[in-house]
């Protein structure tokens, strides 16, 4: 497989090296110094392209992508206002997109774990919901993508929230206290630690708690090229769910 990597950070470096052990090959590499070269002719010596960049800038990499006839795997988080251009960009020119605001498989499988908790949890009125999730200090949007996916299935389950509140925990003793009908996502930010996200459900006599700890990059660069390999020679829209068959 030739790969265009649209992003060269530290999950573009560990993409790089986990693809050439695996005997695929990155054709092209775009980064900030170098974007006079993210060109469609430059894309079409790859079969995919595979775009971890800024919030800001994903939508129009992702649009160069397809409208080069590439097609794009994106884990830039932060941007999901921008979710339903994108689809719109890829079904216009009958490309192939994928999205996911976490490409671990461990994660994924969370995912629906927490969504069967809260279903099993929506008649348990005792308890109320609240969310943590821990990144690295260069994570710049907050809460995280993984986080706001996690929010989202448990406001799916449950009939006591109607939407998520963020909070930026900054100091040690801050509290938060979200309305009744909000699900707090407290974020922390703190070095070296590659993501950690935490739902706790909290009565007056116990409390149950689940949680996904990463211990590095691998699991998600590797849920990443595992898309990519799945994505060529497709087309649509299609996220994490499509390719493990939940």
């Amino acid at each position: 497989m030739k790969i265009a990597l649209i992003g060269f950070g530290k999950m573009g470096k560990t993409i790089k090296s986990l693809a050439e052990q695996a005997g695929d090959e990155v054709v092209l590499t775009i980064d900030v110094e170098n974007k006079a070269h993210f060109t469609a002719d430059n894309l079409r010596l790859a079969d995919v392209a595979i775009e971890f960049t800024r919030p800001e800038t994903a939508l129009e990499n992702v649009r160069t992508c397809l409208e080069a006839g590439i097609p794009v795997v994106c884990g830039t988080t932060g941007w999901l206002d921008g979710m339903e251009e994108a689809k719109a960009i890829c079904e216009a020119n009958n490309g192939a997109f994928f999205y996911a605001s976490n490409y671990s498989v461990g994660v994924n499988i969370f995912f629906a774990v927490n969504r069967y908790l809260a279903m099993l949890m929506d008649g348990q009125r005792q308890y109320d919901v609240r969310m943590e999730e821990v990144h690295h200090t260069q994570k710049l949007d907050y809460p995280s993508g993984t986080a706001i996916t996690l929010a989202q299935g448990v406001l799916s389950q449950i009939s006591t929230k109607t939407d998520w509140q963020k909070f930026l925990q900054t100091t040690d003793n801050q509290q938060f206290e979200a309305a009744p009908n909000l699900l707090p996502i407290i974020s922390k930010r703190e070095e070296n630690v590659p993501g950690t996200h935490v739902v706790t459900w909290h009565s007056s006599v116990d409390t149950i708690e689940i949680s996904h700890v990463a211990h590095s990059r691998e699991g998600f660069a590797k849920g990443a090229l595992a898309a990519a390999r799945w994505l060529v020679g497709k087309r649509g829209c299609f996220g994490m769910e499509e390719m493990l068959g939940f």
